[in-house]
This record gives C-alpha cells, structure tokens and sequence, in this order.
C-alpha cells in the first residue's frame, strides 16, 4: 500500500510545483511583456498603413468638360495628325507659338465646347492661323477631344489662306462654323462669301457634312478673324481678335 501512495504523492506535489510556478509574478510579467509587445506591433503596423494611404496620389478626376481658356496653352498637332509642315506637335503659351524663321501660329477667339465624341464629355473646338510672314493667313479649324480632362489634339481642317471665322459652335456633335471667303475664281484680296459650314468627328477628321453660302458685300481680307455679326456689311471691316489670357 505504502508503494502505491509514494508515486501518488510524489505527481500530486509535482503538479502543485507547476501550478505555483505559472502562477509566479515574474511568470505574469513575461505574459504581460509579450501582450504589450503584441499591442506595439499592432500600433506600428497602423502607422505604416497610415502614412501609406496618406503617400498614395489621389485619382486624376476626368473632367466634365473643357475651357476654351484652356487651349492657349495647350498642343498644335500630334504625332498622328500634324499640323501643316511640322512633324512634332507645337505648344501655344498664351494662345501664341513662334519659330526662328519669324513664323507665327496663334490662336483665334472663336471657340465652343462641346461632346464632339459621343462618350458624354465637353471637348473644344477652335481655330489657329499660321503667319509666314507674308500675305498668306493660314487658318486652320483643330478640335480637342477630352482626355480625363486633359485637351488632345485630335482632327483638323484647313478652312484657307484669309479666311477669317466669325463663330464656332458645338450642338449635337455637330460643329458649325461660319467664316468668311471668296469663290475658287475670285481675287484673293476680297471676300464676298460667308460661309456656314457643319461638321462631325470622326475618328482623326473633321468631315464636311454640309455648308451653304451668302453673298456679302466685299470685306477686304485681311486675315483677321471677323466680328460677328455684321462683319460682311459694307461699311464694316474685318478686324484682327487674337486670343488674350485672362
């Protein structure tokens, strides 16, 4: 019996040994020790996450539509639709661009905003005028589509040398453009017609769908965009209105 109750003895007092030695202070301490360093690394972990979200750049917003105030400084051209003699696109700064040689590409006043494209954003529509330094007053009708809010050149069409424009205006997805010029036989120096022409975006063109013409009294052309209305009266002249930042 005796030999029984030694082993019995001897495991009961070792699990009390046990038991008091996990429930020793310093046992609590290293238990606490390694919470709180749980705690910590929680803690560090949310600054991390933080700081990360505060370094991540917001989304640039796609705007809901253009300006034409925007246009004065923004691209001429494109890789895939060059403007005239230029193989690289130029950038207007304050609606004006100049080279070495004197020649001068500048914006006009005339300008709309509007879907030109169908995907519900306002995109620009305007006209520019190369000066070579000669007679000739090159203008040119661009329009630029809306890229999350970013003009891009998309199309052109050559309107003529002294062809001032009187307006431009956007309506559904239509451009309309009224300026003024001469018949294929006429002298260059005069113009007799204003012209109301309508177009429509089409990939990199701007497609004529239509124009109808009004005689007008002879207006000289002097390659100045035209006041509208009035600017193909008799006792009226064209007057040059270049682009001006505001």
């Amino acid at each position: 019996m005796r030999r029984k109750l030694v082993p019995v003895v001897a495991l009961s007092m070792a699990c009390l040994l046990a038991v008091t030695a996990a429930c020793s202070p310093s046992s609590r301490k290293k238990r606490n020790r390694s919470a709180d360093g749980s705690v910590g690394t929680a803690a560090k972990r949310d600054d991390v996450d933080t700081a990360t979200t505060r370094a991540t750049p917001t989304p640039r917003r796609t705007g809901d539509q253009l300006t034409c105030l925007e246009l004065g400084n923004t691209r001429v051209g494109s890789r895939k639709v060059r403007y005239r003699k230029y193989a690289a696109p130029i950038r207007l700064t304050d609606g004006r661009w100049s080279d070495r040689d004197g020649t001068t590409v500048e914006l006009q006043r005339p300008c709309a905003v509007g879907d030109l494209d169908g995907d519900g954003a306002g995109d620009a529509i305007g006209v520019v005028v190369l000066d070579g330094g000669g007679t000739g007053r090159f203008f040119t009708l661009a329009a630029w589509r809306n890229v999350r809010g970013e003009p891009d050149y998309q199309a052109q069409v050559d309107l003529g040398d002294r062809t001032p424009v009187e307006s431009v205006s956007v309506r559904d997805g239509r451009a309309t453009v009224v300026y003024l010029t001469r018949p294929a036989d006429g002298p260059m120096a005069e113009l007799s017609i204003r012209r109301t022409a309508v177009y429509q975006l089409r990939g990199t063109t701007l497609a004529e769908l239509s124009h109808t013409d009004a005689r007008v009294a002879g207006v000289s052309g002097d390659g100045g965009s035209a006041d509208a209305p009035g600017a193909g009266d008799a006792d009226s002249s064209t007057r040059k209105r270049k682009f001006r930042s505001r």
